[in-house]
């Protein structure tokens, strides 16, 4: 005889009704084997949910208790944890799961998420001013981590599918100083009596392309002055591993970022002038990171200068050589040729724009770069051979005769 409820209606298979009137409908779920329970106070409520449940397990998709309680933090860190990856990388990603993700859309369920969230949440991004980029590394975390739920049956779609679209600020052009800008700058530092100890360093920057990173990884090991190359095989990277703030040897992400990079005579002289100084200011060498010493360009206590300190050192050049320069156009009344913001990335672009300007092989550009994709490298190309063309074209109203 079948179970009635309070109000005499026939319950179902695994339906009944609790003392306090709560419905209760017990199932096992096929996938898992679990026993799972859900409730409602309503009974045709209740049986709407047993018919979703029993789509769900036609689908094959996970219908148990701890499944619907998976967050997306949660499930972001069962993604991060199947993936093999850098350590830098990892960090990276963690960063930028708790600065952007976690404390906006990753406490919901997942089984809760639906593509309007994540359409929503890049919306939000972009007003308060996030570029493309930014948005399209947070877009590449919860997409794989939802695919891993839509793979594991926990949902049927991926809600992050086709949400990126082109929200975010357009990513700013790379600026690469001029060769009049690179001129004015190395000559005031040369002169400078507070900043020339760092020509040197901002010749091999200009000269060789290096990252950031690369340049600050730098051991003398590394530099053959007789066969006049540098050889690039890592970076130093300052990041917390989860023992605090500290330098870390990184290895290149790609192949292409290993490299025997040949010297110019430029870069051959500043080299040796960096040598010099080095010695002259009898700064210890000692220092060791994961094995390596003897770094080239260091503070004043021998640790490696950190990314910061090499970014603020261009900020206080180009500070400095705009307050004399626009003190000096004042005196001769006429318009401040001011340096615009630089940064260790501006060189390394200003670097490549000089080896593209000299007509060198795309290829061998490419190789010096440590580019891993040539469409990298012509993008520089291309950019200044449109520039070419245009100012050549310019020149050709020079030839036109106005009556």
């Amino acid at each position: 005889m079948a179970r009635k409820d309070n109000r005499g209606r026939n319950l179902k298979v695994g339906e009944s009704q609790r003392k306090d009137g709560l419905y209760m409908y017990r199932y096992t779920d096929e996938r898992t084997g679990k026993r799972v329970a859900i409730y409602d106070a309503d009974l045709a409520a209740l049986r709407e949910k047993e018919r979703q449940i029993a789509r769900e397990m036609d689908d094959g998709i996970v219908t148990d208790r701890a499944a619907k309680k998976l967050t997306v933090n949660a499930l972001f860190e069962r993604y991060i944890e199947s993936k093999k990856l850098a350590d830098s990388t990892r960090s990276n990603y963690i960063a930028t799961w708790n600065n952007r993700v976690r404390d906006e859309i990753g406490g919901m369920k997942v089984v809760q998420v639906r593509p309007s969230h994540i359409r929503l949440f890049y919306s939000r991004l972009t007003k308060d001013g996030y570029s493309h980029s930014t948005i399209k590394l947070i877009h590449n975390l919860l997409y794989p981590s939802f695919e891993m739920a839509v793979d594991d049956d926990i949902i049927r779609k991926n809600p992050a599918k086709d949400a990126l679209g082109d929200n975010g600020e357009p990513a700013k052009e790379k600026m690469a100083l001029t060769p009049s800008q690179q001129n004015r700058l190395l000559s005031f530092v040369e002169r400078s009596s507070v900043y020339n100890v760092y020509l040197p360093m901002l010749q091999i920057m200009i000269g060789t392309g290096c990252r950031c990173g690369e340049l600050i990884g730098l051991t003398w090991a590394d530099v053959d002055m007789e066969k006049k190359e540098v050889s690039i095989s890592c970076q130093l990277i300052y990041k917390n591993y989860g023992d605090g703030y500290k330098f870390h040897v990184s290895t290149p992400k790609t192949d292409a970022g290993i490299r025997k990079i040949p010297m110019s005579e430029t870069v051959y002289k500043a080299f040796a002038a960096q040598k010099r100084q080095n010695f002259l200011q009898r700064i210890p060498r000692n220092v060791e990171i994961e094995g390596r010493t003897d770094f080239i360009f260091m503070s004043k206590n021998g640790r490696p200068l950190m990314p910061s300190a090499v970014n603020n050192v261009l900020y206080n050049i180009v500070a400095a050589y705009n307050k004399q320069e626009t003190e000096q156009a004042k005196k001769e009344k006429r318009e401040a040729e001011c340096m615009p913001s630089i940064s260790a990335h501006t060189l390394r672009h200003t670097g490549c724009t000089r080896m593209a300007e000299q007509g060198l092989d795309m290829k061998v550009v490419q190789y010096i770069m440590g580019h891993a994709n040539i469409g990298v490298t012509m993008e520089v190309y291309n950019h200044i051979t449109e520039r070419a063309r245009i100012e050549n074209e310019i020149a050709k109203m020079d030839a036109v005769q106005v009556v």
